[in-house]
């Protein structure tokens, strides 16, 4: 059984995960330590096992059997919903394979508290993890993003990041998307909380000089409609110009809005010799 747990505030667990807790006869936890903080504030004295990415493959066969036998197994997450960026995934495939069951307990999870606070359209939306670590990888992954916007795809975008990778991050982002709205949400639940809402070259000049902490989510506005007027083009170009080179500014923007590059370019060359 998945079981969802607290992302901060530890009263955010149901009373139905608790019971679960409670009367299953093992608890996977990502890590071990981690998940006794929760099991000792509500007394749960049920005995845990890790389970990680370095050891779900080896430790699948051992838990298939003992599920087969009859046991009852609870697999948990650091905090929030299982499998979503985290492990378990496999584990869960290979029970299904084998026509076990599987249940699971809801909870809060970081994703859909984010895209809720964010201010940016609820639906349709993309979860896509953790961005790639490298920033060519990282622009090459937001890129192909855009492209499949160009073909149609229409929605707001969600990602989980590192607090000493957002900078770079934003600044990508920034790069790809233009100065398109979106919100970094921040120790979600927890007592320092924080969404703040922004176009990413702002937000991206926001914490290139602040330093983040805590569990972040990122979120991204869908596509926006093709810009209708110069004065929409002169917004996307100033603001992008911001945090940007004046080449990267107008192939951001031409990117965002569909625009002709060098029409672009020809614009932003204007706006950057008036300032």
């Amino acid at each position: 059984m998945l079981v969802s747990t607290p992302i901060g505030n530890l009263g955010d667990i149901t009373s139905r995960a608790i019971e679960a807790l409670r009367g299953c006869d093992l608890i996977l936890c990502e890590d071990t330590r981690t998940t006794a903080r929760l099991l000792t504030h509500y007394d749960i004295p049920t005995r845990t096992a890790p389970l990680h990415e370095h050891n779900e493959d080896a430790a699948t066969p051992r838990i298939l059997a003992r599920l087969r036998d009859g046991a009852t197994i609870a697999l948990v997450s650091d905090a929030g919903t299982p499998l979503v960026s985290d492990p378990g995934f496999r584990l869960v495939r290979a029970a299904l394979a084998e026509g076990l069951d599987v249940h699971a307990v809801p909870g809060v999870s970081a994703v859909t508290m984010a895209l809720t606070l964010s201010g940016l359209p609820p639906h349709p939306y993309l979860f896509l993890g953790f961005a790639p670590p490298r920033e060519s990888a990282r622009r090459a992954s937001f890129a192909s993003l855009r492209a499949a916007e160009r073909a149609g795809l229409n929605a707001t975008l969600l990602w989980y990041e590192a607090p000493h990778r957002l900078a770079d991050m934003l600044a990508d982002l920034a790069l790809v998307f233009g100065a398109r709205p979106a919100a970094v949400a921040r120790e979600l639940t927890k007592k320092f909380e924080e969404v703040r809402r922004a176009a990413l070259p702002d937000l991206a000049v926001h914490y290139a000089a602040t330093e983040a902490r805590g569990e972040i989510t990122v979120v991204v506005g869908p596509p926006p409609e093709e810009v209708a007027d110069a004065a929409d083009l002169d917004a996307l170009l100033t603001a992008s110009l911001q945090t940007l080179s004046l080449r990267e500014a107008a192939a951001a923007v031409a990117e965002t809005t569909g625009l002709p590059r060098r029409m672009v370019y020809a614009r932003a060359l204007t706006l950057k010799s008036d300032s």
